[in-house]
């Protein structure tokens, strides 16, 4: 993590209200409230210093009945505040690498690694469902960082939700990754996954969804 955006964030209460937004498409300040057990003022105050700090943005959320909620949701900036497999470093070797070995060259390293990835999870995977080996699988993910939860839909199927992605940066410059994770949960899962990706201003969030 940015220790310098975390020493700018300050509180543990403002750190927590961006944990909380972490995993949701937005909040309230009312929600928050519940979640937290603050005063609406404290959390109010909270979220607009976050705000005037660039990590948190607004939007009006529609409702049933009535006006639109305002509801707070995180920034791009965010991002750094949570962890992160990857660097500037990492993109500067991959761009080395395809100036001495040719265009083709970043493509072949993150097939090589995804590659000896798969194997390594395929050997551990535990579960005899479809629904059993993602449950496995979302516990390893949120253990490597990417926020990630089993969801056993009765519409689309069990599915993975990650709502980070410590290799964000490696995903924007080489959308590559996002077919490689893809057939990495296949193969490891042992059926057919549709993979879906979301980005709304600050919010990411990747939906694996499972054939059964």
């Amino acid at each position: 993590m940015n220790q310098r955006l975390l020493s700018e964030i300050g509180r543990t209460q403002r750190l927590e209200i961006i944990n909380s937004l972490k995993r949701t498409k937005g909040m309230s300040v009312n929600e928050l409230v519940d979640k937290m057990g603050m005063s609406y003022m404290g959390i109010k105050q909270h979220c607009l210093t976050l705000q005037r700090d660039g990590y948190l943005d607004t939007w009006r959320r529609p409702q049933k009945m009535g006006r639109p909620e305002m509801v707070y949701r995180l920034t791009r900036r965010s991002h750094d505040l949570f962890p992160v497999d990857s660097n500037e470093f990492t993109v500067e070797m991959l761009a080395a690498a395809k100036e001495i070995y040719g265009a083709n060259a970043p493509e072949k390293l993150l097939y090589n690694v995804f590659e000896k990835r798969t194997q390594t999870l395929r050997a551990k995977v535990k579960g005899d469902s479809v629904a059993d080996r993602a449950k496995w699988l979302a516990k390893v993910r949120d253990n490597e960082g990417y926020m990630a939860q089993f969801l056993p839909s009765e519409k689309d199927g069990p599915q993975i939700l990650e709502c980070h992605s410590p290799i964000m940066n490696l995903i924007e410059k080489y959308p590559i990754i996002a077919r490689l994770e893809q057939d990495m949960f296949e193969a490891v899962i042992g059926t057919n996954v549709r993979r879906e990706e979301t980005h709304t201003s600050g919010l990411y969030e990747c939906a694996f969804y499972f054939a059964v």
